[in-house]
């Protein structure tokens, strides 16, 4: 046996457990991960990560689609580029000021003054406690800091590749600024503007919602029948699932070649209950198949009753108020006495007072009929959206701009998409937008509308006299405009701040700019921008993927990066969409504990980009069976000591792995060039489990000399040198139980090792599977008669072409060893192998 220049510090047992606590603090400690901002822009890869929203906890979604992202980062990473990998927390918005109201037991408002001292309750009782919006903030600015501690201590365990020392939230001083600043330009070109228009209000949260967060459900409703009163004083019959809306009524609609309804165009006819003259007018949205072919269009009822009284330029009657409730005064020309009974009540309420007043008068024809139809909700809320009329705040998107929205159908052309087919998602919200994006909302915990209006001599806003911050981050509700004093807020001649936040999609638009500190650092921005992966969910491609594209088109004048990566959804094991309501969402702590970092990275990382995934514990245990068997198929290879470095692979059999690992490197390496990760773990574990079970097996007893020292060594080397690589390509998915491998001979950290080339070998893969198929019958034969795998073949028999008999001959050797042969016969024909147990 050959003698090995170094005796690796192999341990006597090995196992996956503990591997997490072990190797994460030496990360940290080493740097292994951090950033070095000395690379040129060429040298760098920069990965715009999805800050996960801080509201809660971490669900195994989270886990599956981030160990994509750190698959590549450690792949790019290895192949010698300096990977710019931070990690944001997306924490101001909607999700965490409920999480907040909830954990506090508190609620925001912001006519209480600052409380200083106050201290939310140590448990919540039944009472919720009103509190002023500083102390609101300073609840939020606390939890979040709590959740955000805890979820980074889950995505170390996960072994995800950042550097710690780059964190960001959404809500933070920088991204405040980066944000306003963006904001005030887009208001300085004309890209930000302010209407005061019909909006989707969520009444629950109180605030405006926007087209992307939108969500269909169905529910149960009805069709009512009222009779208005036609110009002859016939009866005009329509069909609503909102009588409630009468006192809003405007005109009624049908489809202009709709042959029952035309001698009404151009005429009138009264409402029941409330006696209000209507036009009868004609537009082509309207379905003659849908209730009785005309319709009651109302301020407002649905999107379609904006649009009608947009482009029909119809009166406005607005009864429903920001709270849900009817408004306490009459709209104009509908009679205060009959609009009474509805004043103050919510929807659901004054429905049923409303078909109460039409049954009496009358006005109802038949009983409700009971349908199934969709209706719109915010995509957190849990009442259907209304539409009231509010000023707002909105950004141009190509809603209302043909050629912006060709240019940004263009960047999606531009794109490199992964898998491809998800850009027809982005062509299709791009093509079908109604409208620019309004990002103004009604809540508290969110960025600032970085301005202030100067007030009239009776304290109203002038909303076109804006003035405007000289320093930023400013809150305007409690900062002063340039030349104003404190004392002149809310007084006639003084200033009054604009009381909305951003949305907060418009802060994550931006994260390119806030994780290349747009502005505030230009040679990190440089550096890093534009980035090379934008990775993220399908759900989010209207909303985070096409916002970022826009505001770095207005921005930039470019795609904020080179290509996208998108995740699909986890499914619950009978593959439904995991959601918190159905309260089938997986958490990951307790799966990380029982199976390993590893082993969950294994189950995510086989799944295809953008295909939908069961959660698999029948996954995770074959990821943890594979993290264990690299364990100690290691101890193996490496405890046979490593050879000489001149050492070289000369024996035929093991120049034929060192063939296959080079076909094997170059697939790799392509798929992850591609994004493809799981391609390249399905080609990596294929050749892991042959290189185990068939050639280790194969050259076992070479490798401990019985064929002679020559032969030993150039087995030794083909193991080491096939180990290295593999240890290599596992590395990105199995970081910790590669890394355990890797410290017991080599020095530093495989993650900072340099990717496997595809060296070319001059060898014979086939001869690989023809010892594979060969010693795979020596085993059925043994375990066919029942013996032990170390008893002895009689005669080993191989029929086959002389081409094959020829290549055989090269291996004979390994076989006879391998399997305990004492006799092998060749003879030529029909490919077969018999195994004569003695």
């Amino acid at each position: 046996m050959s003698t090995p220049y170094e005796r690796p510090q192999v341990p006597d047992k090995v196992g996956v457990d503990g591997l997490e606590a072990k190797w994460v603090p030496v990360w940290e400690t080493s740097g292994a991960y951090r950033f070095d901002r000395t690379k040129t822009r060429e040298e760098i890869y920069s990965i715009d990560t999805p800050p996960p929203t801080v509201s809660g906890s971490l669900h195994i979604g989270h886990v599956f689609s981030y160990t994509h992202t750190d698959v590549l980062a450690r792949f790019k990473r290895m192949r010698g580029l300096e990977v710019f990998y931070p990690m944001g927390w997306d924490d101001n918005g909607l999700p965490t000021e409920r999480r907040v109201q909830n954990h506090f037991g508190v609620r925001c408002e912001p006519s209480l003054p600052y409380d200083p001292e106050f201290r939310p309750p140590e448990k919540p009782g039944k009472d919720v406690v009103a509190i002023s919006r500083r102390n609101f903030v300073e609840l939020c600015e606390s939890l979040t800091e709590t959740d955000e501690k805890v979820f980074e201590q889950l995505w170390r365990q996960l072994g995800l590749s950042v550097d710690w020392t780059m964190t960001y939230q959404t809500i933070g001083r920088d991204s405040r600024l980066i944000s306003q600043r963006a904001f005030l330009r887009n208001l300085d070109r004309g890209e930000a503007y302010q209407a005061e228009a019909p909006t989707l209000w969520d009444v629950s949260f109180r605030t405006a919602v926007a087209q992307a967060e939108l969500e269909d459900r169905e529910r149960p409703g009805a069709f009512h029948d009222l009779a208005f009163t036609g110009p002859d004083g016939a009866d005009v019959v329509i069909a609503t699932t909102r009588p409630e809306l009468l006192p809003a009524c405007v005109a009624l609609v049908a489809h202009p070649d709709d042959e029952r309804f035309k001698p009404l165009f151009g005429k009138s006819v009264r409402t029941p209950v409330f006696g209000v003259e209507v036009p009868v007018v004609a537009h082509h949205l309207a379905d003659p198949e849908k209730g009785r072919g005309i319709a009651m269009v109302c301020t407002f009822g649905d999107t379609t009753d904006v649009t009608w009284w947009r482009e029909l330029r119809l009166a406005t009657r607005v009864v429903l108020g920001r709270d849900g409730r009817f408004l306490p005064a009459a709209p104009h020309g509908v009679p205060s006495d009959a609009y009474a009974p509805l004043v103050g009540k919510t929807v659901h309420t004054g429905r049923e007072i409303m078909v109460r007043l039409l049954r009496e008068a009358g006005a109802l024809h038949g009983e409700p009929r009971p349908i199934t139809h969709s209706v719109k909700f915010y995509e957190q809320g849990d009442k259907p959206l209304e539409i009231v009329a509010s000023r707002q705040w909105y950004l141009r998107n190509g809603g209302t701009d043909a050629s912006f929205r060709e240019k940004m159908l263009a960047r999606g052309e531009e794109l490199n998409w992964v898998p491809k087919h998800m850009r027809v998602r982005y062509s299709a919200w791009v093509e079908n937008l109604a409208g620019d994006w309004l990002v103004s909302r009604q809540r508290f915990f969110g960025v600032p509308i970085p301005l202030w209006y100067r007030l009239d001599d009776r304290g109203e806003p002038d909303y076109d006299a804006r003035l405007l911050p000289d320093t930023l981050p400013v809150d305007p509700s409690s900062d002063v405009p340039p030349g104003f004093t404190p004392e002149q807020r809310g007084v006639p001649g003084g200033f009054a701040a604009d009381p909305d936040v951003m949305d907060t999609w418009a802060t994550s638009s931006l994260t390119p700019q806030i994780v290349g500190r747009w502005s505030l650092d230009d040679d990190l921005f440089e550096r890093v921008f534009p980035m090379d992966l934008r990775p993220q969910a399908h759900e989010i491609i209207r909303t985070w993927l096409f916002s970022t594209a826009v505001r770095a088109e207005r921005e930039h004048g470019m795609l904020p990066w080179r290509e996208t990566s998108i995740a699909g959804w986890v499914l619950d094991p009978d593959r439904k969409k995991m959601s918190k309501s159905k309260g089938n969402v997986t958490t990951p702590a307790g799966l990380l504990e029982r199976f390993g970092s590893d082993a969950v990275r294994y189950w995510a990382a086989s799944a295809r980009p953008g295909v939908d995934t069961a959660v698999d514990e029948g996954q995770m245990k074959v990821g943890r069976r594979l993290a264990t068997k690299l364990l100690n198929a290691s101890r193996f290879v490496l405890g046979l000591g490593v050879p000489s470095p001149d050492a070289v692979a000369t024996e035929p059999l093991d120049r034929a792995l060192l063939a296959s690992l080079a076909a094997v490197v170059s697939q790799a390496t392509a798929a992850l060039e591609a994004l493809d990760y799981a391609r390249a773990l399905q080609v990596t574990e294929t050749f892991f489990w042959t290189f185990c079970d068939d050639y280790v097996e194969l050259v076992k007893g070479r490798a401990y000399g019985d064929l002679g020292p020559a032969a030993a060594s150039s087995a030794q080397a083909a193991l080491v040198t096939a180990l290295s690589a593999v240890l290599r390509l596992f590395a990105p998915f199995l970081p910790f139980a590669t890394e355990e491998v890797w410290s017991w001979w080599q020095q530093g950290s495989v993650h900072r090792a340099a990717w496997p080339s595809p060296t070319a070998v001059d060898g014979d893969p086939e001869l690989l599977s023809l010892a594979g198929a060969v010693i795979a019958a020596v085993r059925r034969a043994k375990t066919d008669a029942k013996v032990s795998m170390r008893s002895a073949v009689e005669t080993l028999t191989l029929t086959g072409p002389a081409e094959l008999l020829a290549r055989f001959a090269d291996i004979q050797a390994d076989i006879r060893v391998a399997g305990a042969i004492t006799n092998i016969e060749t003879r030529e024909g029909d490919f077969a192998i018999e195994a004569k147990i003695g």
